[in-house]
């Protein structure tokens, strides 16, 4: 059985989506101010969780590419 190995890249660009979506939620949810006054807002919490789907979805690429040629070379 062989260990399966993730993209560095998507395990920190994981990661930092996670990091910038936390804040974001808890901003929309309304309790920012806790963290930062910046975050009292709701939308400055909104362009966060907007940059956490992006930053997942960046890291979603180099996951996919690294399967798909896994499952070629199995091939």
């Amino acid at each position: 059985m062989t260990r399966r190995r993730y993209p560095l890249s998507f395990i920190i660009l994981t990661a930092l989506g996670i990091l910038t979506g936390l804040p974001g939620l808890m901003s929309m949810i309304g309790f920012g101010s806790l963290i930062h006054p910046l975050l009292e807002d709701p939308m400055a919490g909104l362009a966060l969780v907007v940059s956490a789907v992006a930053l997942i979805g960046s890291g979603l690429f180099p996951f996919v590419i690294a399967r798909l040629t896994r499952s070629e070379e199995e091939a």
